[in-house]
């Protein structure tokens, strides 16, 4: 039985051609856009044809399971495009309702005879950069496709510029423009930049507001808090302080971006790759030219062992960055990384006590809220889309506990810089959130 916002946004899908839900992690994206499609199908014969895009995991193991799940999508045939070529045109040629594929095989896919009505974009964040081959690839089919389906819980998870690619990709350029050096001269200005070069742009005054209402028509947004009783959320910050000649030694690649180790130069050759050293040294480790990495300090080490023994048993989630991060928790702990199904099935059963995870790997669509209720950042990701997506494999739906997210921030590093970005950030979206919230009163 879907809940009453569930049946609202089945209802916007219906009714709206061309649309895009932002919801909250955990508010069910997956089985509303499904009741909608199956609405489509068989009651108003509205779409015949429909091509889900989804990550790899999801595509291959979500959006499968919540057809098997609920009883009333029985009726719905659907095929994965995956595996070798040969195989993904056997899949693409079998007899279904649903084509659901990977991102990654889009441009594959558009090279392909294309006849999909309806297009579903799972993660519509990921079509951010109009630069990208799959994003050119999927706009060359754009004027084929009837309805446009675009699902995300982060839309613009790095600025206001991220909303052109993704609305352009939905409704053609109707709204925001056709152009991003129209969109930008329209609604941005140049942040830094050097001469001639711009790096990045910020809103103009008032531009939120007007992009908000351009887009309002098309879009509805929900957030967990809204719909949901959640459990409490407790988000901690833990410092831990490196010692003086640990923090000289970072305080040296900062300021001259070359630091000589025992003999091995550490180089950062400009702000990104510094940015990088930065966070390797922060965490405790940093990779060598050979790319073989040297300690330097052990404290999230040791404040991660402390969260451990406080735990008392209870399961942990450890998020990690860097190879050198998991291989430093490896050693020093008993863990298991959380990469196959058999591994989520495990957690979930509450078999494993403690876990690693890399957010880039696993960051959308996986349900691990039975398996425990807290999640430790051992080292921080620079990524608002990625830092969330993580955070709501425990917090959503389903929960019982009270989450915990614990940060490890290194005194006076980059990593306070790092946590101060991603709330801004979210400050950011969550004017995007509340100015297009769904008034399920009308």
């Amino acid at each position: 039985m879907l809940h009453d916002y569930q049946k609202y946004a089945v209802r916007f899908i219906e009714e709206h051609p061309i649309c895009a839900l932002l919801l909250d992690m955990g508010l069910g994206k997956t089985i509303i856009t499904l009741t909608a499609l199956q609405d489509l199908l068989f009651d108003s014969f509205e779409a015949h044809r429909i091509l889900v895009i989804a990550p790899l995991r999801v595509a291959q193991s979500t959006w499968p399971a919540e057809i098997e799940k609920w009883e009333q999508l029985h009726e719905l045939e659907y095929s994965v495009i995956k595996g070798t070529p040969a195989q993904r045109l056997e899949a693409l040629k079998r007899q279904a309702d649903i084509y659901i594929i990977n991102r990654e095989n889009v441009p594959w896919l558009c090279q392909q005879p294309f006849d999909f009505d309806t297009v579903v974009v799972d993660e519509l964040s990921s079509f951010k950069n109009h630069k990208a081959k799959r994003y050119k690839a999927l706009m060359s089919k754009r004027p084929f496709i009837k309805r446009m389906i675009g699902l995300t819980g982060t839309p613009s998870s790095n600025g206001l510029q991220d909303l052109w690619a993704e609305f352009r990709l939905l409704d053609q350029g109707e709204r925001l423009g056709r152009f991003i050096g129209s969109f930008r001269e329209a609604y941005l200005r140049p942040d830094r930049r050097n001469g001639m070069v711009v790096y990045s742009y910020k809103p103009q005054p008032g531009a939120e507001e007007a992009i908000y209402r351009k887009i309002s028509d098309i879009t509805i947004s929900m957030k967990a808090m809204d719909h949901l009783a959640m459990p409490e959320l407790v988000m901690i910050k833990q410092e831990v302080e490196m010692s003086e000649s640990e923090m000289n030694r970072y305080k040296a690649l900062k300021r001259t971006l070359v630091l000589d180790l025992d003999g091995d130069e550490i180089t950062a050759a400009n702000a990104a790759s510094l940015s990088g050293k930065l966070c390797q040294m922060a965490s405790g480790a940093i990779y060598t030219e050979d790319k073989s990495w040297i300690a330097i300090h052990d404290r999230k080490l040791d404040a991660l062992e402390d969260l451990i023994e406080s735990a008392n048993g209870a399961p942990i989630l450890i998020a990690y960055w860097f190879k050198h991060d998991l291989e430093r928790i490896k050693k020093r702990f008993a863990v298991r990384e959380i990469r196959t199904d058999a591994d989520i099935r495990d957690w979930n059963a509450g078999k494993i006590a403690v876990a690693t995870l890399h957010p880039a790997a696993a960051g959308h669509g996986l349900n691990l809220q039975d398996g425990g209720s807290m999640l430790i950042w051992f080292s921080l990701t620079w990524s608002l889309e990625l830092y969330q997506q993580t955070n709501a494999r425990l917090y959503r739906q389903g929960q019982k506990e009270s989450v915990r997210i614990f940060h490890l921030v290194c005194k006076d590093t980059i990593d306070e810089d790092i946590l101060a970005a991603l709330e801004k950030k979210d400050a950011s979206q969550n004017r995007l959130i509340e100015a297009v919230k769904a008034d399920l009163r009308r």
